[in-house]
């Protein structure tokens, strides 16, 4: 069984240069381990998804322009999110808010290319299947 993720998470992109940490609103009014728990629509960038440090993905515009002024030499730049679509696939039998809710096998894709994961859930006592 997978963990229930909860505010404080830890999480890492694949394009990323530093972790980051999950913010959850207390909305839903769920606590798991004290701590409010996550659903898979905690996917607002800098407001559920806090920056990685520096990007390095080619695709994302800041870093071409960085790249190319650079002469082609890859040039990281600051990371903004940009998560549009929620975390998949969730949990299918656990409803937060009428939303499944986040375990720690669960992924978000940022627009630019990157893999978001979770490394820490917050929590190390509830699981969800």
């Amino acid at each position: 069984m997978s963990m229930h993720v909860c505010s404080g998470a830890t999480l890492l992109c694949s394009f990323g240069m530093a972790p980051s940490t999950l913010m959850v609103l207390p909305v839903n009014r769920m606590m798991t381990s004290s701590m409010p728990a996550a659903n898979i629509m905690d996917n607002k960038p800098m407001v559920n998804i806090l920056p990685f440090g520096m990007c390095i993905c080619p695709a994302n515009p800041v870093v071409a322009s960085a790249t190319a002024a650079a002469l082609g030499v890859l040039t990281p730049m600051p990371c903004v999110p940009a998560t549009v679509a929620p975390w998949t696939p969730g949990s299918p039998t656990v409803l937060l808010g009428n939303m499944p809710a986040l375990n720690n096998t669960s992924t978000l894709m940022c627009t630019w290319g990157g893999v978001i994961t979770v490394m820490n859930p917050g929590q190390v006592t509830e699981q969800i299947p």
